[in-house]
């Protein structure tokens, strides 16, 4: 039985469609937001799923390329393989504020399909797979814990707008995704051109009031479908085991977590485990598993007691205080820029690469094929945290960090093809203690300066966390890793002195209220202060020149009707001019001729050759031209290649010439004057007008 629901969400109606398609997942969703249709399918295996520690929860989103009326490149013409940066990223948008409401404990494969099979290019699907993917979960038989619902939020003409329009957004200074419940916000993701903290609190306010009546929609919708929930796993305790390991652990426990340094700290706790293990051994055999987790709960409990009652953190820091921090720009030699940043235990290698148009990366998406002229790759070995793992491509992890901290530094670099290159930033983390995304934004920003990239101002990034106890809250500086994991929050500020350019916070709690968000972006903001203070002392804006080893680009602009003849027949003049001159050149259908070369003079002999090839003749100049084919009546004249002119007989000579071949044969080089150009482009030249002034007088 088909069951609808409607909600109108920024001045438009989202449907909740379900009961007709896909009726053998666990639940679905059909969701309809103007055009844009997305199905979200969630469905758990029977079995349970043995002997892990981590919820078996799998997210994928996928656009399909019909949904925009377009058959996808590439040798198979399918969607197949690994998905997209966007869907990427849209899945880790989709799981990070699901997953904390999962039962305790649930141990069976689940997973969450959304498909995206209708794009109207007005209402991006991503905030809607993900209110539909809260809304599958609610309406399964899953214990899930939500519903939960997320919009976008801009500002347009100092307006909050809910859900703007795809042509809306480029008149917006802010683009914030933001999910919650019905209680309180779970999420912020998103970019800003400097706004403040209290416009960024108000938008999120602002979100989250939109948010609830989609919730009381799911809601609704839950109710018609009437599908009876699963009790939720029974999570045993046996407190006999609880005690004896918190009487073997407490108290050594409580002194290995104020031990400030990573390793030694990972060291002593690992020591601890072998010992509560091998003195349990007797006792719990084969229940080495639960033993762990009681330690990691009595660990959790004893680094947010120190905190809550006795105001101090792992290392020993001010709750609002940050790491040491070293900085060195210009490591790298034959780079075209690099910076080694160190906050702690965290630094970063960050190193720029300069190209051309050419180098730039080709999108293909919903919307139509993009070109990208920037980028930044995040790089998180494992050895950065003392570990062995293959070397594989980039997961979600690193997508969602490089892409964090590309919007983060993307606000600040030049606008409007001021600078003529393609950039590409990477990050190497080399050791990680938390904020790793975060030193990756500032390694970025001063390898750019380094490099001489003109941004507009510096870019820094801060990890905010949070300890909530009651109604009691701690919100903590510069993370490490540990209070990461042990914490409520996580919530990355980046920006300049003016203001926020991006943001990300995930909690695993039921959610933040203002006031919690106020405190966090007014210390992230006194944080931010700090760090752009210590790296304007090392580089405090952009050096003056490039790299000796940076390409040189030049860019000119030629008439688009002179485009094939700097192309020439099947590519035959570009490839001369580029084998003479060693340099690369990119040419637009508007025109623009970018040239590329290491040598500056090589740039120079291509842009002078092109120069040649597409300049205009102008009456009254002079040229110097070939004598290409004689008539009767005068000479034809090759004043500019593929430009020729006619010299009438009555102008080769002021006295009267009998026959043409009497002053010029073909192969001739002589110096004429462009005298009249006609409307069909014709032109008249004289050879006797660029006679010598003794030389008339003779005649």
């Amino acid at each position: 039985m088909k069951h609808t629901v409607q909600v109108e969400v920024g001045g438009r109606p989202l449907i909740f469609e379900t009961g007709q398609i896909a009726k053998q997942a666990g639940g679905s969703v059909l969701m309809r937001y103007g055009e844009t249709v997305v199905l979200v399918a969630a469905t758990k295996e029977d079995r349970i799923r043995e002997g892990i520690d981590f919820l078996p929860l799998m997210v994928d989103y996928q656009e399909m390329s019909y949904a925009a009326g377009r058959i996808p490149g590439g040798f198979f013409r399918r969607e197949i393989g690994r998905p997209s940066e966007k869907e990427t990223l849209t899945s880790r948008l989709i799981d990070r504020p699901i997953r904390p409401l999962f039962p305790k404990k649930w141990v069976y494969e689940t997973q969450v399909v959304a498909t995206v099979l209708s794009v109207d290019q007005e209402n991006e699907p991503d905030v809607v797979a993900l209110t539909g993917a809260s809304a599958a979960l609610h309406i399964s038989s899953v214990p899930f814990l939500g519903p939960v619902a997320a919009v976008r939020v801009g500002r347009i003409n100092g307006e909050f707008v809910i859900n703007p329009k795809a042509d809306q957004m480029p008149s917006s200074d802010m683009n914030v995704v933001v999910a919650g419940s019905r209680e309180a916000v779970v999420m912020v993701e998103g970019a800003a051109d400097f706004v403040s903290e209290e416009d960024l609190a108000d938008a999120v306010m602002f979100a989250h009031r939109a948010i609830v009546p989609i919730i009381e929609a799911q809601d609704e919708l839950q109710r018609l479908v009437a599908n009876p929930k699963e009790a939720p796993p029974e999570v045993t305790v046996d407190q006999g085991l609880i005690d004896r390991v918190t009487g073997l652990a407490l108290s050594e426990m409580q002194e290995v977590m104020t031990v400030a340094e990573k390793h030694a700290r990972r060291d002593r706790k690992k020591a601890l485990k072998k010992r509560v293990r091998e003195e349990l051994a007797a006792e719990y055999e084969g229940r080495e598993k639960e033993i762990d987790a009681v330690l990691e709960d009595i660990e959790k409990r004893v680094v947010r007691t120190m905190m809550v009652e006795q105001r101090k953190r792992i290392d020993g820091r001010g709750f609002d205080e940050i790491r040491p921090i070293t900085i060195e720009v210009g490591t790298l030699p034959r780079t075209h820029g690099s910076a080694l940043f160190t906050r702690g235990e965290t630094q970063v290698l960050a190193v720029v690469t300069l190209g051309s148009s050419s180098d730039e990366q080709k999108i293909e998406a919903l919307a139509g094929e993009t070109f990208k002229a920037f980028m930044l790759h995040y790089n998180f070995p494992a050895f950065s945290v003392g570990e062995v793992r293959p070397l594989r491509g980039p997961g979600r992890r690193e997508i969602g960090h490089g892409a964090l901290a590309e919007r983060s530094v993307k606000a600040v670099l030049p606008k409007n093809g001021e600078f003529p290159y393609t950039i590409r930033v990477v990050s190497e983390v080399l050791e990680s203690n938390g904020s790793s995304s975060m030193a990756t934004v500032c390694g970025a920003s001063l390898a750019l300066m380094d490099a001489g990239v003109p941004l507009t101002d510096s870019v820094a990034g801060i990890a905010m966390g949070l300890v909530k106890e009651g109604d009691e809250f701690i919100v903590l500086s510069d993370i490490l890793g540990d209070e990461d994991h042990l914490g409520d929050m996580d919530f990355k500020v980046t920006g300049t002195e003016k203001g926020v350019t991006a943001f990300q916070m995930d909690v695993k709690i039921a959610g933040v209220d203002r006031e919690i968000l106020r405190k966090a972006l007014d210390q992230a903001r006194a944080g931010r202060i700090h760090i752009l203070g210590k790296m304007k002392q090392v580089i405090a804006e952009p050096r003056a020149a490039l790299s000796d080893y940076a390409p040189r680009v030049v860019t000119i602009h030629i008439n688009p009707d002179k485009i094939r003849d700097v192309i020439g027949p099947g590519g035959k003049m570009i490839r001369s001019i580029v084998a003479e001159t060693g340099a690369k050149i990119d040419i637009d259908d508007t025109g623009r001729v970018v040239v590329m070369s290491p040598d500056g003079a090589a740039c120079d002999k291509a842009i002078d050759k092109i120069r040649r090839i597409t300049q205009e003749p102008e009456i009254g100049q002079l040229y110097m031209a070939k004598i290409v084919r004689v008539t009767d009546f005068g000479a034809f004249a090759e004043i500019l290649p593929n430009t020729e002119g006619l010299i009438h007989i009555s102008q080769l000579e002021h006295k009267r010439v009998r026959k043409v071949t009497d002053v010029v044969n073909e192969g001739d080089e002589v110096l004429v004057k462009v005298i009249d150009i006609d409307k069909d482009g014709r032109i008249r030249l004289s050879r006797k007008a660029a006679l010598p002034q003794e030389e008339q007088d003779n005649q």
